[in-house]
């Protein structure tokens, strides 16, 4: 316990700029028309890959007995993973939107 209470003593501006981002990106959701969230977030989740990486990079620098941050790793690799997945998967629903549909009884 006193480990996770340093851990928060040390890092409270990082904290407080993480819980800062969470209100700025939901206010900025709130008010992007509806048209437009699709694309957006679709756009946003493929970009996410960066997240991908940063938990890759946890995972390499972990040490094994460092439990909490393999966990957090691991969980950052799963997640990030489903992100940019799922932003490709909207995005090629939404191209596919876009695409002529065959007139029935016409021949090619």
């Amino acid at each position: 316990m006193e480990e996770i209470l340093n851990f928060i003593g040390e890092n409270v501006i990082m904290i407080y700029l993480v819980i800062l981002m969470v209100f700025v990106g939901i206010e900025l959701i709130g008010h992007v028309p509806s048209v437009l969230h699709t694309p957006l977030m679709s756009g946003a989740n493929a970009i996410h890959g960066v997240v991908l990486v940063g938990a890759i990079y946890v995972l390499k620098n972990a040490e094994a007995d460092d439990y909490i941050s393999l966990s957090v790793g691991f969980l950052g690799v799963i997640v990030g993973t489903l992100n940019v997945i799922g932003g490709f998967v909207v995005t090629d629903r939404m191209l596919e939107m876009f695409k002529k549909k065959p007139v029935k009884g016409a021949k090619s």
